[in-house]
């Protein structure tokens, strides 16, 4: 069974971590899969949303530091490591889709990049944080650098990225570098619940806010083209007629997946 995979429930992708002898740590091979595969979920139109998963005990233990000797051991192999780690992350947040990390067990370097650069991440009280270049002699990529401080802010970037402590699912819910807690048995009930409202809600609508974050998070401050569109082409879409109609029929919406 491949280390990394998609498998499919319904109208929800699963992006599967299952190296589990290694807790989930990724290969560079596995880091080069992964754009693949995000472009498969991506093209898909019977999917809504992507959750990212680890087999087993853990989320992601991190990049596989046992290739570091051999992957990591020149400049130039080392700038080639990072630049597909990165282009791992980019190509998961980057999807028009939805994601959420269901987060359980170990959350650590790359696995910590891999959740962030999902939408959502929904823990239970087993996970732990950790972001752990300072053991490394690395410094964090630009771009997982900025993801991290936009959801925990400065402060607490440095924090982590300075200390490379372990921190607990509490700590982690209270900087909000998590967005849901819950125990151990709870976790993919509401995970899953969780992305069949997003799947129920409209398409046009989810993917037009994601686009709009994007480039707002990318330092747009002044509506471009596509900012001004994305709204006024969703009153022209079969969503809008339908999200409209349903709500003076005083009924549920029952919106078309495109």
């Amino acid at each position: 069974m491949p280390a990394l995979r998609i498998d499919r429930h319904g109208d929800i992708a699963e992006l599967v971590i299952d190296r589990q002898e290694k807790r989930n740590a990724m290969s560079y091979e596995m880091w080069g899969s992964l754009p693949a595969l995000a472009a498969e979920v991506d093209a898909d139109e019977s999917v809504t949303v992507l959750v990212v998963r680890g087999a087993g005990a853990h989320f992601c233990a991190g990049a596989d530091i046992s290739e570091f000797g051999t992957r990591r051991a020149t400049a130039d192999a080392a700038r080639g490591y990072g630049d597909r780690l990165e282009q791992a992350a980019h190509a998961l947040a980057e999807m028009r889709k939805p994601s959420i990390a269901m987060i359980q067990g170990y959350c650590i370097g790359g696995g910590c990049e891999l959740a962030l650069a999902c939408d959502l991440r929904f823990a239970d009280t087993t996970a732990q944080f950790a972001i752990t270049p300072a053991k490394l002699g690395i410094v964090y990529g630009f771009t997982s650098t900025r993801q991290l401080v936009s959801v925990v802010g400065p402060a607490f970037a440095k924090y982590l990225l300075f200390s490379a402590n372990r921190i607990t699912a509490q700590d982690a819910l209270r900087v909000r570098l998590i967005d849901e807690l819950v125990d151990p048995d709870a976790l993919e009930k509401t995970t899953t619940d969780f992305a069949r409202t997003i799947g129920a809600r409209s398409q046009v609508s989810v993917r037009g806010s994601k686009r709009l974050i994007q480039k707002i998070m990318a330092g747009l401050d002044v509506p471009d083209t596509e900012a001004t569109e994305l709204p006024i082409d969703a009153v022209s879409s079969d969503d809008y007629r339908e999200g409209v109609s349903a709500f003076l029929e005083k009924r549920l919406p029952e919106f078309r997946v495109r």
